[in-house]
């Protein structure tokens, strides 16, 4: 680009205008542009109109959902690579003159965005299904694209416009072998090539899983599984931290604070408190409003450590069970832990609505043996009509 180092630019795909967009982080000149100052951020290409237009003119172009994009500044490449994903084709925009040019994918007519497959071939032959992701290759000057309701990585060879699957067998599904072509994707989203050409990485959407394609040797990996984390154990002495506790809601003023009997503990033991509420008559619960119950520990937040929170309250009629386990490591022989509930509720005759709280305040004595491996404690509490 014109004026400007290849990092110059940041390059914007808008699918929900469908057009690309620069912000420039230095001052320059895009192509067919004018002089523009470093924070500037508008239109490179794509009129708005959904479509798989391609045109000289980068205003004049049309895209449909333009999701990734990738760069190639050196020769004799210098464009940028556009995975549309509603017409299902990968197209280029030269950064020499804003040229708007069809790679893979899609079909001749601009108005058609249900040209879509899995075929691997040349140019228009090629088929792809949403393709959400692209990312190029220096080392080998190839493009990879993550044709995502193929449920396949692809390959492209921009010079001979070819476009063939490198990985994937086409099922939603997650199955890791050694081969490329004998492995499993489930909506692949996100690709990255290291700086070295060596190792690919996969956003591997749905299966919730960033894998690793080693391009030279053709080994397949998973690097990073993203877990739930209510559903794996935490270490205790992970700190707690301080967002998740001020982001709990805080309940009104008027809301009671319920003594319960202290309660006799031991370290890593669970406790199950079953929360039952309930309205006033003639009330109901409003459903669409956050109903939800929290612990607290204000002067033992060890307490605290590796623990959910907080959680909804979907259904009075029945008991929510609210579990808690103690730290393996307990910092003190006695605690205090607060079990807090908030409730939003309406009388059925009007569309009068309140909110209402109660915390129950559950002192704990925490003993050296082992006192069973799961204690129940009942938390219950009616709200009185106003």
């Amino acid at each position: 680009v014109s004026g400007t180092q290849e990092d110059d630019v940041l390059w914007i795909a808008m699918a929900g205008t469908h057009q690309v967009w620069a912000l420039m982080l230095e001052g320059g000149k895009l192509p067919k542009g004018s002089d523009l100052k470093k924070g500037v951020c508008l239109r490179f290409a794509g009129s708005g109109n959904e479509e798989n237009r391609n045109n000289a003119y980068p205003h004049k172009a049309g895209f449909a959902q333009p999701s990734g994009l990738s760069l190639a500044s050196e020769e004799p490449w210098n464009c940028l690579f556009v995975a549309d994903s509603e017409s299902s084709t990968v197209r280029t925009i030269s950064l020499k003159d804003g040229a708007v040019k069809h790679l893979v994918g899609g079909e001749r007519d601009p108005l058609n965005l249900f040209a879509f497959g899995d075929v691997d071939g040349s140019g228009i032959n090629a088929k792809l299904q949403h393709p959400l992701g692209v990312t190029w290759d220096k080392k080998r000057k190839l493009l990879y694209v993550a044709d995502s309701y193929n449920h396949k990585i692809k390959v492209v060879d921009p010079k001979m416009k070819n476009c063939a699957t490198l990985a994937g067998t086409g099922e939603a599904s997650d199955v890791i072998r050694s081969s490329f072509t004998q492995s499993a994707f489930n909506e692949p989203g996100g690709l990255c090539v290291e700086e070295n050409g060596r190792l690919m990485y996969v956003a591997d959407t749905n299966n919730h899983q960033i894998k690793v394609l080693d391009l030279e040797t053709k080994i397949l990996s998973m690097a990073l599984p993203i877990l739930n984390p209510e559903a794996c154990d935490v270490p205790d002495n992970l700190p707690v931290q301080k967002d998740k506790i001020t982001n709990l809601p805080k309940l009104p003023k008027s809301a009671p604070i319920l003594q319960l009997p202290s309660l006799t503990v031991a370290p890593g033991q669970t406790i199950q408190f079953l929360l039952k509420l309930t309205l006033p008559p003639d009330s109901k619960l409003n459903e669409e409003a956050p109903n939800s119950w929290f612990i607290a520990a204000e002067d033992n937040t060890w307490l605290l450590q590796g623990q959910c929170l907080s959680g909804e309250i979907k259904d009075v009629s029945c008991e929510t069970i609210i579990p808690f386990q103690l730290p393996r490591s307990c910092l003190s022989a006695e605690a205090i832990l607060a079990v807090k509930a908030c409730l939003y509720y309406c009388s059925k005759g009007s569309s009068a609505c309140m909110m209402k709280g109660v915390s129950f305040s559950q002192p704990l004595q925490i003993a050296s043996t082992n006192q069973g491996s799961l204690t129940q404690v009942e938390l219950i509490h009616a709200f009185l009509t106003n």
